[in-house]
């Protein structure tokens, strides 16, 4: 897997000078590093750095968030991390190409997208065993869970869809076509629609999960890699454009865009959806943007490279 600035570019995490007490710290992979950082979002500051070898890229916590998950594209492996000991506690081989990652918030289970197999694998809790396998689209990167852990969803990339899997029997029940190129996907905390931002076409896509129709195509910036929801807006970060559009999911506009470092990635909003986190690639750093006022109201210097794609802020269980 040739050097790791794959078409999905890198994910993103911002901090708080101020942090909630449902987002304490943030662990941000960084591919060129070859790092996670922890960072503490009250000090804004880095407090470890996890060595993890194969361009880490995804990241996803266990419910109880006592564990961190990490996708190892070249080590085609995960790590899985103990997030109060700092310490990878063993990695788990899953296919060719280990890309997106989430976790399901009922059963624990892990599921992982594999970009060069084009399929979605389900790990025990834990990570110890490999579940089970289920086929989807071409290329699949981000995936998202609903909160009722019954569906799963994956970004099939070169398919330009959304695949929705049954999480209980493993199976594709459904595909939504999208715009070109989705890479991220997120789902709203009802779990009635998803948003993926697609990198090929420079807009984000609406989905109604239940009627599995898309409600809305809303024009962005230039590049767009992840969705983030937070007080009736969805955050996406343009990584050419160097910003966050912020849209307004009443209506669908645009209704501003702020500036953040180069090359914007992964994002997340913590679970109060007071701020919302970057992590910018080439500025190597973790931005915090005020969910009311859309400012960038704070930053840290993190690991080279840095992507955090998928749920990498730790706090409180949900």
């Amino acid at each position: 897997m040739a050097a790791l600035r794959w078409p999905f570019s890198a994910l993103v995490a911002l901090v708080a000078l101020v942090g909630p007490a449902d987002a304490e710290e943030a662990f941000v992979t960084s591919q060129g590093s070859e790092t996670v950082s922890v960072v503490d979002l009250a000090a804004l500051k880095i407090v470890a750095e996890i060595a993890v070898k194969g361009k880490p890229a995804g990241v996803a916590l266990s419910p109880d968030r006592k564990l961190v998950y990490v996708t190892a594209p070249e080590a085609k492996d995960v790590a899985v991390i103990d997030a109060a000991e700092r310490r990878v506690l063993q990695r788990i081989p899953v296919g060719n190409g280990p890309l997106g990652i989430a976790v399901n918030p009922v059963t624990g289970e892990v599921y992982v997208a594999d970009w060069y197999d084009h399929r979605l694998v389900a790990l025990a809790p834990g990570g110890e065993t490999v579940r089970g396998a289920v086929s989807v689209g071409d290329s699949p990167s981000g995936v998202a869970v609903t909160p009722d852990g019954r569906l799963i969803l994956t970004a099939d990339r070169d398919s330009h869809q959304v695949s929705i899997i049954d999480a209980a029997t493993r199976t594709r029940i459904a595909t939504v076509g999208v715009g070109q190129r989705p890479f991220g996907v997120t789902i709203d905390a009802e779990g009635r629609r998803a948003y993926t931002a697609n990198v090929g076409s420079d807009d984000i896509t609406v989905v109604d999960i239940a009627t599995r129709k898309v409600v809305a195509t809303v024009k962005v910036g230039r590049r767009p890699y992840a969705v983030a929801l937070a007080v009736g807006k969805a955050f996406v970060t343009d990584q050419y454009g160097g910003t966050v559009s912020v849209v307004d999911t009443a209506d669908w506009n645009v209704i501003a865009t702020i500036p953040v470092g180069e090359h914007p990635e992964g994002i997340e909003a913590d679970a109060a959806g007071r701020f919302v986190y970057v992590a910018c690639w080439f500025e190597n750093t973790l931005e915090r943007i005020d969910a009311a006022s859309l400012a960038v109201t704070g930053k840290v210097a993190v690991g080279d490279g840095p992507r955090a794609f998928g749920a990498f802020l730790r706090g409180a269980a949900r």
